[in-house]
């Protein structure tokens, strides 16, 4: 990567403040963050207001930028309460606003005179004229649509130079357009467009047949549910990995690369946000290895990847496609130091003290500990050679780098 072309901001959520802290362990440029409304994330309590100034003490002393959603589409009864959401973001020092809804981004222009606004993918830009029509309106960043192909988006990019542009390249996909999906509110009045999405395509149904071919493409199995499942989520999308592809999106001086997951887990936020941290910085020494950086994700996260709509003109069943290996389940994130080689553990999964771990350190360090050289107790001091999701527990352990928010792997007795 030649060095007059800057690496772009590896943008990472932070649905609670323990994901911020691992966000900023796992070495974020930048954060984006809700609180309690109007942010997309009902699922999610977000941050409270006392949670909020000490998110900012946290990535201040970082040098994290903290971005604040409130990019839900509002109703009429919702703008009294918008305003006063910002008219209380007033008093924190925020490096911006994502906004969707035309009329939140007039209310925060209006209330935020000089914040820096963001608009969010829900927004659903998708070409130069959108951009465009936003930066006169004064926003300093567009997350372009997420069904965008590489030739769209690298159009755009040329055609509205100096401008911000942020893109997705890593988390779950929507079976809507831009997330501007009716099913939830369809099935349990429940509106996705204002944060309250149930997910109905993550759901699992039981049909009566299903085995279709597309009748232009004869031969081919384009939807498919395994017999021997009474229920299947075969409307659920992939995940997006597009960590393969981030030279060309320098290339392409993309400003922002974000990553999907404010209501995801923190050992996904730090197993993500590490992979594509270490991928950038390789990638600046000219020592890009993307099959290491698939297969540290491939082992730990649930679902399948592909690259979305990413790849220009490839039809769903031939874009690149990586399905999860799930076999190194995170099974302990050390809280906090209680000692001398002494660590207090929360555990993830069912983890089996004889076997060897891994510990997850930032830039892609994974130095595997055998069962002789730590030793896990209950927190009166007894062996345990088996620890079950939801205790915590103390993990006797000499290892340089371990630190509160590191996690930890289980891994085979055959190693890798």
């Amino acid at each position: 990567m030649p060095s007059f072309v800057p690496l772009p901001e590896l943008l990472v959520p932070a649905g609670s403040l323990e994901k911020l802290r691992i966000a900023l362990r796992y070495r974020a440029d930048a954060v984006y963050l809700g609180g309690s409304a109007f942010n997309l994330r009902a699922g999610s309590s977000g941050l409270g207001w006392r949670e909020l100034g000490r998110a900012l003490d946290l990535a201040r002393a970082c040098n994290v930028r903290i971005y604040y959603c409130l990019n839900a589409f509002a109703a009429e009864g919702d703008l009294g309460p918008v305003r006063e959401v910002l008219a209380r973001l007033r008093q924190y020092p925020l490096d911006g606003v994502i906004v969707a809804d035309p009329g939140v981004f007039h209310l925060t222009r209006q209330e935020l005179p000089d914040i820096r606004i963001h608009v969010s993918t829900q927004a659903n830009t998708g070409n130069s004229a959108a951009v465009a029509f936003w930066r006169e309106l004064g926003a300093a960043r567009v997350n372009l649509a997420r069904e965008m192909n590489l030739r769209e988006i690298r159009a755009v990019a040329a055609a509205v130079p100096g401008m911000e542009l942020e893109v997705f390249v890593h988390g779950a996909m929507c079976l809507a357009i831009s997330g501007r999906c009716s099913l939830s509110a369809y099935l349990n009045a429940r509106s996705a467009n204002r944060g309250q999405c149930t997910q109905p395509c993550r759901f699992h149904y039981r049909p009566v047949a299903m085995s279709l071919e597309e009748q232009l493409r004869p031969g081919e199995i384009l939807w498919e549910v395994l017999e021997q499942e009474k229920f299947s989520a075969f409307f659920s999308p992939r995940d997006l990995c597009l960590v393969k592809y981030l030279p060309w999106l320098c290339r392409n001086r993309i400003a922002a690369l974000k990553i999907e997951g404010r209501m995801r887990s923190g050992a996904y936020v730090a197993l993500v946000c590490d992979v594509y941290r270490s991928a950038l910085e390789n990638m600046a020494q000219a020592d890009i290895r993307p099959d290491l950086y698939l297969r540290e994700l491939r082992g730990s996260l649930r679902r399948a990847m592909d690259t979305g709509f990413f790849l220009s003109g490839a039809p769903a069943t031939a874009s690149r496609r990586w399905d999860s290996l799930g076999t190194m389940p995170m099974v302990g994130q050390v809280t906090e130091k209680i000692g001398e080689e002494q660590w207090l553990v929360k555990v993830l999964d069912q983890w089996d003290a004889s076997r060897p771990v891994e510990l997850v350190l930032p830039g892609l360090r994974r130095p595997i500990i055998a069962p002789k050289a730590y030793r896990l107790e209950n927190q009166l001091g007894e062996s345990l050679s088996l620890a079950h999701p939801g205790v915590r527990a103390v993990l006797r352990l000499e290892q340089p780098g371990c630190a509160p928010d590191t996690f930890i792997r289980q891994v085979s007795n055959r190693g890798h």
